[in-house]
């Protein structure tokens, strides 16, 4: 189970990166139930990547992938077509990363308002600084 103080550091690691990157983004920290643990919208981020954010992180958690690897389960010719329409529609495209601590999966960190590559730089900065 994440705890408030790990969320907080993953979120301070995901506002750090962004900053140090220039984008302003939305960051949520879901737990490995897929419900909120914490949340920081940075000043100026678009309001409609409240819910891209938080549809990354639930999707990662959910599958214990990155939100962009679900794509290569789900795109047409893949294993599963389709599968981004199930649990209530899935969002895979870059910027949400499993949260893992001893090899267990303790949630997820979903980001957006950046370049897909630029949410997945945060995200992948916010899920190590879980390691530290």
């Amino acid at each position: 189970m994440i705890t408030l103080p790990q969320a907080q550091t993953i979120l301070a690691a995901a506002e750090a990166k962004a900053t140090e990157i220039g984008v302003q983004a939305q960051i949520a920290v879901l737990d490995a139930g897929a419900h909120l643990k914490g949340f920081i919208g940075m000043d100026g981020a678009v309001l409609g990547s409240i819910d891209v954010a938080l549809g990354k992180a639930r999707t990662s958690v959910l599958f214990g992938i990155t939100s962009e690897a679900v794509w290569d389960y789900c795109k047409p010719g893949a294993p599963a077509p389709g599968l981004e329409l199930s649990n209530g529609g899935l969002m895979t495209f870059p910027g949400g990363a499993p949260l893992t601590l001893d090899g267990a999966l303790i949630g997820a960190v979903g980001v957006s308002g950046g370049s897909p590559a630029q949410d997945a730089r945060i995200a992948a900065a916010a899920a190590a600084a879980l390691a530290h």
